[in-house]
């Protein structure tokens, strides 16, 4: 499986880089996916986007102005959601329940639970990923 990043945003640095690269493979132990996926981080919202949205092994990732914990949410949350479909066969084509449902529950569930076994596990970056974002353009 590999994991291609698109960065389309400023707050997104080399540090930031190498931090959510090691989340990644955290994640990839976790819950792991068989098939490739695309994670584009973009400075503003595009289209019915929140924080993020996942298109058929694309994830695209709001990071302009937040903090890289909640960046990091994101990403576990919409990683959740390909492995409902990679591995718990749900229909790509069938809506679900958004707010309140099974499907949305679980993924913010494991979101949560994700970032902080992440943070347990690498204490070296605590103060990286909970850093203000305009402490980063100074």
């Amino acid at each position: 499986m590999k994991i291609t990043l698109k960065n389309n945003s400023k707050n997104i640095n080399s540090e930031n880089i190498v931090i959510l690269k090691k989340f990644m493979g955290f994640l990839q132990d976790e819950l792991p996916l068989k098939k490739d996926i695309t994670i584009n981080f973009v400075e503003g919202r595009n289209g019915n986007m929140t924080t993020g949205v996942r298109r058929r092994s694309e994830i695209e990732v709001l990071s302009g102005g937040r903090l890289l914990v909640d960046i990091m949410r994101t990403i576990a949350h919409e990683w959740t959601h390909e492995f409902q479909y990679q591995k718990l066969k749900l229909d790509d084509t069938k809506k679900h329940q958004d707010i309140g449902g099974p499907v949305e529950n679980m993924a913010n569930a494991l979101a949560g639970i994700m970032v902080k076994k992440f943070n347990k596990e690498n204490p070296e970056h605590e103060k990286h990923i909970y850093k203000n974002h305009q402490e980063h353009q100074k």
